[in-house]
């Protein structure tokens, strides 16, 4: 039997195949065109148990043409994976062998690999929030300019009304005018394609039976249902509720040793938007909801005082996001 490991850059990648002892069969780097490393790798089809890519930024090409020529592809879930620290050599050639290693050895690490339809409306998603972060930096340009030029701030609603006609009647100097127009038609440029993705993102969730459920949740509007649902994939993969609650960031992290704390691991492995989306989640609770759930009681105080907050800081004493993690999944 043979074993693959590809480790991957962005213009090339080194892919190796290994035999059962780990010896090296054939070992090259390549550019990253898909027939050439096809055709490396399809002398051993027949023997490979299967091809390891490692989760770079840019692994969707490769691994969605490796599973349409027919290998058993894996995705490598790189955090995850420890080499020995003593090692006097590394390089890609080591790396690319550790993962045809670790997949001999039956310990490797995976990633999930979702179709890629479903990636490119996750994406579609995460093109929506990085759209709405840059708006958020123009409205703040804005409001900074008139702190500046005024003394006194104007609101993010008051931004948004602004068109040309009412920055002329501000009265400001010519270039002033300018610079906040110009912030301005780039506001109303970004509300037309947030508006855009927004309606798609609608069509291609909202009738899905989760995404209803979802929403029904104190604190999870269609945004942020839209989000949930689409970082978190099929729920299947996940063997527990506390497997999803980690995965989203809303558990503490702690190492320990004879009851002492020695310690703290990686509390920021885990899925970053989803993360997001439990804070706000937490945030609009308590905020809007306390009628419905998570009213803050001495009781629910101290068990959160005794669970750790985590990613949830930022919520608040009165509600934290693992309280939204666990009726999400």
């Amino acid at each position: 039997m043979k074993y693959s490991g590809i480790d991957l850059h962005s213009n090339n990648c080194v892919v190796v195949v290994t035999d059962e002892e780990d010896r090296v069969v054939v070992e090259k780097r390549l550019p990253n065109e898909l027939e050439k490393i096809l055709a490396l790798l399809s002398p051993w089809r027949a023997e490979l148990v299967g091809v390891v890519v490692e989760s770079t930024f840019n692994w969707y090409w490769l691994v969605d043409g490796l599973q349409a020529a027919g290998f058993a592809v894996h995705l490598a879930h790189t955090t995850a994976i420890k080499k020995y620290d003593g090692l006097k050599h590394s390089g890609d050639q080591a790396d690319a062998r550790h993962l045809a290693h670790l997949l001999r050895l039956g310990i490797l690490p995976k990633g999930t690999i979702l179709p890629p339809e479903q990636r490119a409306v996750r994406d579609l998603a995460r093109k929506r929030m990085q759209l709405v972060r840059s708006r958020t930096t123009h409205i703040l340009a804005v409001e900074n300019i008139m702190a500046r030029q005024r003394g006194a701030r104007i609101t993010s609603n008051q931004v948004k009304r602004l068109t040309a006609d009412l920055i002329d009647q501000l009265g400001l100097a010519e270039d002033v005018a300018l610079a906040i127009k110009a912030n301005v038609a780039i506001i109303a440029s970004l509300n037309s394609q947030i508006d855009l993705l927004e309606k798609r993102l609608q069509e291609r969730v909202g009738e899905r039976l989760e995404y209803a459920l979802l929403t029904t949740t104190p604190g999870i509007g269609q945004v942020l249902a839209t989000t949930i649902l689409l970082e978190t994939g099929p729920i299947e993969r996940f063997g527990a509720t506390g497997n999803f609650v980690s995965y989203a960031r809303c558990v503490d992290s702690v190492h320990t040793s004879n009851g002492k704390k020695k310690g703290e691991g990686n509390a920021r492995n885990g899925n970053k938007y989803l993360a997001w989306a439990f804070v706000e989640a937490a945030n609009f609770a308590l905020r809007y909801c306390r009628g419905e759930a998570l009213l803050r009681t001495e009781e629910g105080q101290d068990k959160q005082r005794g669970s750790g907050q985590g990613a949830g800081a930022q919520a608040g004493p009165g509600v934290l996001p693992h309280t939204e993690g666990a009726p999400a999944f």
